[in-house]
């Protein structure tokens, strides 16, 4: 049996690829950045953020709530404030979801 490499995670992003991640500006990221306390990158000597895998996935419920399901930032805050676990766990199967339909219909296409 071959041996198969695990694809490699990068530990740190810079905000061109999170902004490219979302399709979003960077300006966007950088201003839920200062409205949601949960999101904190590091920033190197230069003062570039570096934005960890965890960033991005807190990052990903933020879009998920504004951008796909049409909450206020008011709105998103409230949520994730009261029910934090349980929107983390409805965007992480919502990803997994979108993740499935891409494989089927990549597979659709191949037949």
């Amino acid at each position: 049996m071959p041996y198969k490499e695990k694809p490699t995670e990068k530990l740190y992003y810079s905000i061109g690829e999170v902004s490219g991640m979302f399709d979003v500006n960077a300006s966007l990221i950088r201003f839920w950045e200062k409205e949601f306390e949960m999101i904190r990158p590091k920033k190197n000597k230069k003062g570039n953020r570096l934005f960890t895998q965890e960033d991005v996935d807190q990052l990903r419920v933020i879009y998920n709530l504004v951008k796909e399901r049409g909450y206020t930032l008011q709105g998103a805050k409230e949520k994730l404030r009261t029910n934090k676990n349980e929107t983390f766990h409805n965007t992480e199967i919502i990803n997994r979801l979108q993740e499935i339909r891409a494989y089927l219909v990549e597979l659709r296409e191949h037949l």
